[in-house]
């Protein structure tokens, strides 16, 4: 069933503030996956997907979807998300260390893992096991936090100590996250997806602008939630801009 444009993709002026904001942080992923998942039904796993704020929308479009997530409370508040919109979503717990025991091997078609890979100790592992599950030719939707806008929104709060210690924060193979988690540079990031086998295939830069527009601009200005969104995709997929996004989305097959 092939995916198409639906209420949230663009935001309305009768949208709340907080779900204006919010499309504007995840329209670049939804243009990025919906060639993704044009076809199918497809199996697809989302990796700590917490309540289904993803998974859900994805079995809208007719596709099997899995969540794996370590919360209990998550997943029964993803179960009820999903009863109330009448889709299937099928919920395990576990996390990314017992990946393969929990959904076994070549089991997907499509993999998301949003916000994930920041909190594991050990990454190059971490993809391993996604590299485990998906079938040959599956694509990993894979959305992580970026260093060098963490540095600047730092020095921009005024925290110039905190800011210094990013800049050689250094995210390796084998290094554990800090306590605020691990951030990945592009050619990091790249380079991990490569050594655990996989082949990028684009890559966009999400919330360029959006967590540095002041939220009363988006409340207040006709139009301007939307003309966001269109900015945020039209900078999305240019180099010269990613070192400014929050957030890399990569997809890898």
């Amino acid at each position: 069933m092939p995916v198409t444009e639906r209420p949230g993709d663009r935001p309305s002026e009768r949208d709340r503030p907080s779900e204006r904001r919010g499309a504007a942080r995840t329209a670049v992923v939804w243009s990025a996956l919906r060639p993704v998942l044009g076809s199918g039904p497809l199996d697809v796993l989302d990796i700590g997907g917490g309540t289904g704020g993803f998974a859900v929308r994805v079995a809208e479009q007719g596709h099997r979807v899995t969540v794996v997530d370590p919360s209990p409370d998550a997943l029964a508040s993803l179960g009820r998300r999903a009863r109330e919109l009448g889709v299937e979503v099928a919920a395990q717990q576990g996390d990314l260390s017992t990946l393969v025991d929990v959904t076994g091997a070549d089991a997907a078609d499509v993999v998301l893992c949003h916000g994930v890979l920041e909190v594991v100790e050990d990454p190059a592992a971490a993809l391993r096991s996604l590299r485990a599950v998906l079938r040959r030719g599956g694509t990993l939707s894979l959305l992580v936090a970026q260093r060098h806008a963490a540095v600047v929104a730092r020095a921009m709060a005024g925290h110039f100590q905190q800011a210094l210690a990013m800049l050689d924060e250094g995210a390796t193979t084998g290094a554990p996250a800090s306590r605020s988690g691990s951030r990945f540079t592009r050619d990091e990031v790249g380079a991990l997806l490569e050594d655990a086998g996989f082949e990028v295939a684009s890559v966009h830069g999400v919330r360029v602008f959006a967590d540095l527009v002041p939220g009363s601009l988006l409340d207040l200005e006709p139009g301007a939630a939307g003309a966001l969104v269109d900015l945020e995709q039209a900078v999305a997929a240019r180099p010269e801009y990613l070192p400014l996004a929050t957030q890399l989305h990569l997809l890898a097959r």
